[in-house]
């Protein structure tokens, strides 16, 4: 492998277009090495899904892929057009493939590109993000591709066309119809999940929907957000205005491949997006149930695993990512991370999805409206129950990680918040938690304060997670804001270790 190629993590690529980066040449000898090691495992020949989203190259990136798999003999289910990534992992289970394949950079900035692999058939968890040490083994095998791979082109094919239809047959299936009336804003966020989701809230009962025009259809420079993440600030500015133009009842952003769903709802003077954590909750309530599994990240927030816990069914945490999250345990009733990323539905798809997520919020609104509630009551309600939590989300961009997390980990206690917190270092655990992430946690009187850091592991920056839990209080919105004020200034303090 050529010393200045993209590392083959676990689940794949990702990185800038061009030379050194994501590239023909590179695509090309990642599927070559993908078939291989399908063929070493038993699986020559068997079926592979791939589809691609909208961004620079993924056309050409898609042509590679698809046709180095069908000349080396796999059947190969070429998505047609553009698809959104939950359409990809569904399509690995539904038709029993070895494994599939997305072309994306999700919600990167505009220059990357990706190549996101799954597992199928024989893995041990069909259709989920594949882990160690398949990322290891297709490592190894690119740098033994060969200097010439054939390639030969793609027929078009029933089951690629029929995809998105037994998706949205599926959705119906999970989640029905609702009758009750709901008016949504929606952005796609530049990306290829509009289409499918219009149809899915439609197919939901759902037809009063308004899109943002200006980013509505797919643009791989997505001109108004600069980082197209609904987390990002300033990303969401336009749904929220047509939110309160249209008198709407949710606000939903999906990410550009439409794996990632966030929401906003009305507010004391105007609207507001959710935290993945909020959601988190909403969604425990709605899906867990007892004897179930619900599962979450290190890095998220508490509340949903006590709403999960208060219904009867196993909270887990996991490390960060879906890849872990969708192995936590039987049955599994949902999963999600603090990142707006909602498994909803496991046993079509095994991963993030925007689409099915937007469905789930609908109807949770729609039914909360009609008994005349909302959704923000809803959270109030939980708060009451369970404390008060806020959670605060910070991003550091940096040329390197390593002397940021040095720095974090320099004292074994810090004062945040006014809250001595000790130092648990999880990079010297010996459990299934082990990885390159630090947590301070303490409580003073009746406020409990957590805070974990961490490299990201697609991009050059470190994240910062904070969580304030206060005791419930009549004034909930009040106590939520003072905890997130707490929360925000406890995020500033870690960030500012990068300098």
């Amino acid at each position: 492998m050529p010393a200045d190629d993209l590392r083959f993590g676990t689940a794949g690529l990702r990185g800038p277009v061009g030379p050194g980066g994501m590239n023909v040449d590179l695509v090309t000898r990642a599927t070559w090495a993908v078939g291989e090691w399908l063929r070493h495992h038993g699986h020559g020949g068997a079926t592979v899904v791939v589809g691609r989203d909208a961004r620079h190259g993924s056309a050409e990136f898609f042509a590679a892929t698809t046709q180095v798999l069908a000349a080396a003999g796999f059947d190969v289910v070429a998505l047609p057009g553009t698809s959104p990534t939950p359409l990809v992992a569904f399509s690995c289970r539904d038709l029993d493939a070895a494994a599939a394949i997305q072309i994306t950079a999700s919600h990167n900035p505009a220059a990357d590109n990706g190549y996101k692999l799954y597992g199928g058939t024989g893995s041990d968890m069909p259709g989920a993000q594949i882990v160690s040490p398949a990322d290891v083994e297709i490592e190894a095998l690119m740098a033994r591709a060969p200097s010439e791979i054939p390639r030969t082109s793609v027929a078009p094919d029933e089951r690629a066309a029929a995809a998105g239809d037994r998706y949205l047959a599926r959705l119906a299936q999970r989640f029905g119809t609702s009758t009750r009336p709901l008016r949504i804003a929606l952005t796609p966020m530049h990306g290829v999940g509009g289409p499918l989701a219009l149809t899915a809230l439609r197919q939901a009962g759902f037809a009063d929907v308004h899109v943002v025009a200006a980013q509505a259809d797919p643009d791989p420079d997505f001109p108004t957000a600069r980082f197209p993440n609904p987390e990002e600030p300033g990303a969401t500015d336009l749904l929220l205005r047509l939110a309160a133009d249209v008198d709407a009842d949710l606000a939903i952003a999906l990410d550009p491949d439409a794996d990632r769903c966030a929401l906003g709802i009305p507010d004391t003077g105007g609207w507001r997006m959710l935290t993945g954590d909020e959601t988190g909750a909403l969604f425990a309530r709605r899906l867990a149930t007892a004897g179930g599994v619900v599962a979450s990240s290190i890095v998220s927030g508490t509340l949903a695993a006590k709403v999960a816990t208060a219904a009867g069914a196993t909270s887990v945490r996991t490390l960060t990512g879906f890849k872990w999250l969708v192995r936590a345990g039987e049955p599994l009733e949902y999963a999600y991370e603090e990142a707006i990323g909602h498994c909803v539905d496991p046993d079509a798809v095994r991963d993030k999805d925007g689409i099915g997520a937007a469905v789930v919020a609908a109807q949770l609104a729609a039914e909360l409206r009609a008994a005349g509630s909302s959704v923000g009551s809803l959270l109030d309600g939980l708060s009451a129950t369970h404390g008060v939590h806020a959670t605060v989300g910070r991003s550091v961009r940096l040329t390197s990680t390593a002397p940021f997390m040095a720095a974090v980990r320099s004292a074994a206690r810090r004062v945040l918040g006014g809250v001595e917190c000790a130092l648990v270092d999880y990079a010297i655990r010996d459990d299934g938690l082990r990885t390159d992430a630090v947590e301070f946690s303490g409580a003073s009187g009746d406020i409990a304060v957590r805070a974990v850091v961490r490299p990201s592991g697609t991009e050059p920056k470190v994240k910062v997670y904070v969580e304030v839990v206060a005791p419930p209080v009549p004034d909930v919105p009040t106590a939520r804001r003072d905890a997130a004020a707490r929360a925000g200034q406890i995020a500033d303090e870690l960030a500012a270790l990068g300098g």
